[in-house]
């Protein structure tokens, strides 16, 4: 938690900023030392403020505060480079949401220790140029979203389902799959 820091000098002292009359009077020096002491821990956070801002370097307490700032739920499970990552890649996942790159990279970030994410889209439309003639694909729009992970078990399955959710077109159906690796024997090949 950030305030008081003891021994911390203020880059701008008061004391000096006073007209020379006032300057030699000891008790008014003594006072504004005190100003002194409860402003210097200001002075270096608006000195540092742009770091607070940058989910790279803010304060693991800040990142919170960041994610609701720019819409996105992190979870408490997930460790903090994971964190960070996620809160920094927040406008490229709202610019890209909805799309299928937008939707593998939600899921890439949201799931630590996923090998590869492959989604196919069912190619569904809701529409045809020519009156009655049969829609492309299948006629219900569906994402297969495919994770492969090191182990199944590691994954959120219920945390993942929101994060698709959240990041496909409402009306988009969506089937979940974790893949284990496979691991190939020297008498497979």
């Amino acid at each position: 938690m950030r305030g008081m820091v003891n021994g911390l000098a203020s880059p701008v002292p008061l004391a000096p900023r006073l007209p020379a009359v006032l300057q030699e009077d000891d008790f008014l020096r003594q006072f504004l030392r005190a100003f002194d002491d409860a402003l210097a821990p200001v002075f270096t956070t608006l000195d540092g403020l742009d770091s607070y801002f940058d989910p790279r370097l803010a304060p693991e307490d800040f990142l919170d505060w960041l994610a609701d700032w720019v819409g996105i739920r992190l979870d408490e499970s997930w460790p903090t480079d994971q964190r960070r990552a996620v809160v920094a890649n927040a406008a490229m996942i709202h610019r890209r949401r909805g799309t299928l790159p937008g939707v593998s990279d939600a899921v890439r970030l949201s799931v630590g220790g996923a090998l590869d994410v492959q989604i196919e889209d069912s190619g569904g439309a809701s529409w045809s140029s020519t009156p009655g003639a049969d829609f492309p694909g299948t006629p219900a729009a569906l994402l297969h979203v495919r994770v492969f992970a090191d182990s199944p078990e590691d994954v959120n399955v219920r945390r993942l389902e929101g994060v698709i959710n959240a990041v496909k077109p409402a009306h988009v159906f969506h089937k979940l799959e974790i893949v284990p690796r496979v691991t190939l024997l020297p008498d497979d090949s």
